[in-house]
């Protein structure tokens, strides 16, 4: 399959949204951990083509806090552990939270929280599925790969305690 790619503005900096085919493959934050080589992701592609234009729309529909489920065509690329974990990060609530060893039981996998940690820090979808919403096993925040400040205020944003403001 085809992939191409297009950069978005947001409230916390370009987003670099990927696709495979007609399926979103990757939504990426600048100096974002883990992000592969710009290489991979394809020619530039056209902005109001699928799925970029309805991404877009839904990303906007979310920062301006009227979306809270994202209903988008995904292709998550990864081993069948990174899979499971990250179509568990889907169902975490907007606005809520669970810990790392929490995901853990919910994959039936209660020693593997490491490993789950690792699983979310390769999330390949940014943002729409939501790595950003697992926390310590105290609630502090840990590892994110777009930053602790971008977990923190995505966190903030959808606990409607702060307007995400400019990067």
């Amino acid at each position: 399959m085809t992939r191409t790619h297009t950069v978005v503005d947001s409230p916390y900096g370009p987003l670099t949204l990927v696709a495979t085919g007609a399926e979103l493959s990757g939504l990426y934050m600048a100096e974002q951990r883990h992000r592969p080589p710009e290489e991979t992701f394809g020619a530039p592609g056209d902005p109001d083509d699928a799925p970029f234009a309805e991404t877009v729309r839904q990303l906007a529909a979310y920062f301006a806090g009227e979306l809270t489920t994202f209903d988008l065509p995904l292709r998550l690329d990864g081993t069948p552990f990174q899979r499971r974990v990250w179509d568990e990060l889907q169902r975490i609530p907007y606005g809520r939270t669970c810990s790392y060893g929490q995901l853990a039981d919910r994959i039936g996998q209660p020693t593997a929280s490491r490993a789950v940690g690792l699983a979310n820090g390769k999330n390949p979808i940014g943002i729409i599925v939501p790595c950003h919403r697992v926390v310590g096993s105290t609630g502090g925040l840990t590892g994110y790969g777009g930053g602790l400040d971008r977990k923190r205020r995505l966190l903030e944003f959808e606990s409607g305690r702060q307007l995400p403001g400019l990067f």
